[in-house]
């Protein structure tokens, strides 16, 4: 699902609106959260062992184009994964509500260092936590 906001062409057969990811600076801001991200999982003793390849670049490759597209960008995940599937592809793991917790708190600081505006900040954050409570697939410990 995208969540572009392409309007009408305008000057030169461009859009008149932009998509969200476009608003907000494109593939740079992107790359800035999902890098801050992936600083706090990298130490983090629960999710990091979700992660099963050494080089957590991969897994950071997978999640920009994954939001680049969900936001209006380029499709790169889709053509290269098909449809994200996001509880398929973490049901493997144990996503308890402590690891949903971790997960928002080291995507906070992602999302912080993009400094978006208050409104994109909310818009970008209501999505995040609202994927990560839909992945919870246990309460156990």
């Amino acid at each position: 699902m995208s969540l572009s906001n392409a309007g009408t062409p305008g000057p030169a057969g461009r859009s008149a609106a932009q998509s969200f990811y476009e608003k907000v600076g494109g593939h740079e801001t992107f790359v800035t959260i999902v890098e801050a991200f992936y600083e706090g999982v990298a130490h983090d003793d629960v999710l990091r062992p979700m992660y099963p390849e050494a080089d957590l670049g991969p897994a950071a490759r997978r999640l920009w184009m994954f939001l680049e597209q969900y936001w209006g960008g380029p499709t790169t995940y889709g053509d290269e994964r098909g449809h994200p599937r996001l509880r398929m592809r973490h049901a493997p793991f144990k996503v308890n509500p402590d690891a949903r917790d971790r997960w928002l708190r080291h995507m906070r600081a992602g999302v912080d260092a993009a400094g978006l505006s208050p409104a994109d900040d909310a818009l970008l954050w209501d999505y995040l936590e609202r994927a990560a409570h839909s992945l919870v697939n246990t309460f156990e410990d």
